[in-house]
This record gives structure tokens, C-alpha cells and sequence, in this order.
């Protein structure tokens, strides 16, 4: 009856230990991906978020040089700056900007951000045709005609490219959160998980503990018994 005792006790622990390793196996490859999605989340901020907005940081700079290139020159008297000259700034700036444009194509995009850009790229060909336009009315003679341009249609046209900047600027911050707020829930999910793991580690020390107690129970009155034995046949 004893070692039949024996034989349960072991066999009740060979089944707790291997559900005990089964969860601790689990636990393991889900920490091991928790780790990874923090990893991809932490790449994704600088390579996805952090390079977008100092592109559009970039951006906005070029944008700018170009309106005040062209003010300038509408301002400037005639002699003193010759129309060549401040085409090929210009044409030097859109440069720039197609540079930075292709630079955030190659990031990854969510679906608002992809329309923002779409339509970026819009206004930006939007306003350097009129830039052109502008220059062309200059050299023909309509300096007037080329600052109503200027003034009009050309300063909505590059407020509304301003403007889909700054939705741009928004999306990267609100998915910006999104990624660290992500994270955050993997890395609660590997403690959680780590924590559980030394629980286990713990319990399985208390099953061989108490396995170990049990089979000197038993094997010490067989012990006893022995010696008796043996003292009376002496």
C-alpha cells in the first residue's frame, strides 16, 4: 500500500511539473514575442515617426525659403536681381522638397497619413506653377499682374500646403502614442509573465520539497522494520 502511495505521489507530480513546464515553455515564447513587439515599436518610432517629422521640419523650412525667395524678388527693384538667377533658387528648393517627399514615401504610412501626403504633393506642384506663372508675367513685363498672383491665390495656395503640414505633424504624434502606448502593454505583459514564471519556479522547489518528505515517510518505517528483523534473528 505504501509504495502504491508512492507510485500516486510521483505520478501526481510528474503530471503537476509537466503542466507546470508546458506553462512556463508558453510563457517563455510569449515573452520572447512581447520583447519583439517592443523592439519593432521602439524601431518604428525612429524609423516611422521621428525621421517624418524632421523631414516635414525640412519641409516647412524649404516652403518658406521659397515664399520669402519670391517676396524678395517681387520687392526688389528690377536691376539689382535678375528673374534667371531666382528660378534656379527655386528650382534648387524643389529639389530639396522632392528629396524630402521621396524620403517619407519610403517610411511606413498609415492610411490618413498616405491621403495628408497625397494631397501635400498636390498643393506643392499647385504653387510652383504659380511660380512660374509669376515669372513668366514678371519678365513679360507684368510685375503687377505677377504680386496679385502672389498675393492671392498664391498665398492660399501655400497656407493650404502649411496647413496639410501640420495635419501631417498630428497623425505622427497620435501615432506616436499609439506605438508607446503598445509598448507599454508588452512590457506589462513580460513582467506579468516573468513574475508568473518565478511563481512556478518557486512552486516547483515546494513540490520536490514535499516529494522528497514523503519518500523519507515512507522509507523509514520500512527502515525500522529491517533492523527489528534483524535483531531478532540475533
Amino acid at each position: 500500500m505504501k509504495w502504491s502511495f508512492v507510485i500516486q505521489q510521483k505520478l501526481k507530480a510528474t503530471l503537476l511539473l509537466g503542466g507546470i513546464m508546458v506553462v512556463i515553455v508558453s510563457g517563455t515564447i510569449v515573452s520572447r514575442r512581447n520583447i519583439n513587439g517592443i523592439d519593432k515599436s521602439f524601431s518604428s518610432i525612429y524609423q516611422d515617426r521621428l525621421i517624418p517629422a524632421t523631414t516635414i521640419i525640412y519641409l516647412t523650412e524649404n516652403l518658406y525659403g521659397k515664399r520669402l525667395l519670391l517676396e524678395k524678388f517681387l520687392l526688389t527693384p528690377p536691376s539689382e536681381m535678375r528673374s534667371e538667377k531666382i528660378a534656379e533658387l527655386l528650382s534648387q528648393h524643389d529639389k530639396s522638397i522632392d528629396s524630402l517627399i521621396h524620403l517619407f514615401e519610403k517610411t511606413y504610412l498609415v492610411d490618413q497619413e498616405a491621403n495628408s501626403l497625397s494631397v501635400f504633393k498636390n498643393r506643392v506642384d499647385e504653387y510652383a506653377l504659380l511660380e512660374k506663372m509669376i515669372l513668366n508675367l514678371y519678365n513679360s513685363g507684368h510685375l503687377e499682374a505677377g504680386k496679385e498672383i502672389f498675393e492671392g491665390a498664391g498665398a492660399r495656395t501655400f497656407q493650404s500646403t502649411i496647413s496639410n503640414l501640420n495635419d501631417l505633424t498630428k497623425i505622427q504624434s497620435i501615432v506616436g502614442k499609439e506605438l508607446i502606448k503598445e509598448s507599454q502593454g508588452d512590457f506589462a505583459s513580460y513582467a506579468m509573465i516573468s513574475f508568473l514564471q518565478v511563481g512556478l519556479a518557486i512552486v516547483i522547489g515546494l513540490i520536490i520539497l514535499v516529494f522528497i518528505q514523503n519518500s523519507r515517510t515512507v522509507n523509514t518505517p520500512k527502515a525500522m522494520k529491517d533492523k527489528g528483523q534483524h535483531f531478532h534473528l540475533n
